[in-house]
């Protein structure tokens, strides 16, 4: 497994329990707003922040993207 597809899982861990959300309803709204494709294109800069901060950048991404 990649360290990106590692990280993406981790992502949605953290995201799902952030926001008490089950795994489905987290890959259904990913998958609406494409994010599992920015989270690896960022994997770089994002792998280095806190949960808080991924949490926060995510949601920041799909307010952007529901515009």
């Amino acid at each position: 497994m990649s360290k990106e597809t590692t990280f993406l899982i981790y992502c949605i861990e953290i995201y799902k329990n952030a926001k008490s959300l089950s795994g489905k309803q987290v890959m259904a709204l990913f998958n609406k707003y494409h994010v599992p494709e920015y989270l690896v294109s960022y994997y770089e800069a994002l792998h280095t922040t806190g949960e808080r901060y991924i949490v926060d950048d995510i949601d920041l991404y799909i307010a952007a993207r529901q515009a």
